[in-house]
């Protein structure tokens, strides 16, 4: 069983930056692949990064809205996956999601909502014009 509470969320303007963390529980962090999402009010989940779990090659992908100004990591000895906010824009106002998964992976399964085992209750991001 893993657990994940997310920080970090907030009310922030327009073209500013936020750092969402999420914190993991269990001693098996460094083998969890981890995924952000978000859902905003009417709108289904969209997947945002994902991070593969640590080995000798740790593979990152992001979903097309957000290239070029998220960055997802993770620091294993905090049990933490971060997820750095750059350039915001309004359209970015949703509750943001950390998720966790396990086993064999691929670019599909990695930026699949119904791949992950484990979720997070949210973070509120609020961008503002």
């Amino acid at each position: 069983q893993v657990q994940l509470v997310e920080s970090g969320g907030g009310l922030v303007q327009a073209g500013g930056s936020l750092r969402l963390s999420c914190a993991a529980s269990g001693r098996t962090f460094s083998s969890n692949h981890m995924g952000w999402f978000r859902q905003a009010p009417g709108k289904e989940r969209e997947f945002l990064a994902s991070i593969s779990r640590s080995g000798s090659n740790t593979y990152t992908y992001y979903g097309d809205s957000v290239k070029g100004r998220f960055t997802i990591s993770r620091d294993n000895a905090k049990n933490t996956v971060y997820l750095q906010m750059n350039s915001l824009k309004r359209e970015d106002t949703a509750v943001y999601y950390c998720a966790a998964a396990q086993g064999a992976f691929t670019r599909a399964t990695m930026t699949t909502t119904n791949w992950y085992d484990y979720w997070g209750q949210g973070t509120q991001v609020t961008v503002s014009s």
